[in-house]
């Protein structure tokens, strides 16, 4: 028995390791470094420009069919983090995503795409905006690829049940974190 588990390990591990691993990289947001005043909110006292980022992402698992993009602070005090912004059903062709994708009404979204309510109440990217006097808070961002082309995700759901929905149809995902100073 200890034979056939161990044989059985090793397989998982060559086969997990011989995966391609997805890549996630942006211009304006390098992973562990502090987020530019353009990715910063621009409410609640907060006094960015609000735009998302440019995301291009890359080494594409076999069987993707969509994508699905989320910025997530588990930081915030709320006890569940905060969702940021939610964009799901991107194509499978789509490399990235442009700078400014996210503003609402999502009309630089690829087709198809589309983004679900943010935790500020919004369709579109709500930039990052830590409490006063916080310590840094760690932003999120994550390119999920996905073995179906489109979620099913209710158009009113929460940000926490589309996460559900792509957690079940994960195949890889590539995470750039942005650790950013209260203001």
């Amino acid at each position: 028995m200890n034979k056939i588990l161990s044989i059985g390990c090793a397989l998982a591990l060559v086969s997990a390791t011989s995966a391609s691993a997805l890549t996630l990289e942006s211009p304006q947001v390098t992973n562990d470094k502090t987020f530019n005043n353009q990715q910063i909110f621009n409410q609640w006292g907060c006094t960015g420009d609000n735009v998302s980022p440019e995301l291009k992402w890359s080494d594409v698992p076999e069987g993707t069919k969509s994508f699905a993009v989320t910025l997530y602070d588990p930081d915030a005090p709320t006890g569940s983090g905060w969702w940021h912004w939610v964009t799901i059903n991107i194509p499978a062709d789509a490399t990235g995503l442009d700078l400014g994708a996210g503003a609402k009404g999502g009309d630089k979204l690829p087709k198809g795409a589309s983004m679900l309510r943010n935790d500020f109440g919004f369709m579109g990217y709500g930039g990052a905006c830590p409490p006063p006097m916080a310590k840094p808070h760690n932003y999120h961002i994550t390119v999920y690829a996905l073995d179906v082309d489109n979620l099913g995700v209710p158009a009113d759901a929460s940000p926490a049940l589309a996460g559900y929905y792509i957690l079940q149809h994960d195949l890889a995902k590539a995470v750039i974190t942005a650790p950013t100073n209260a203001r």
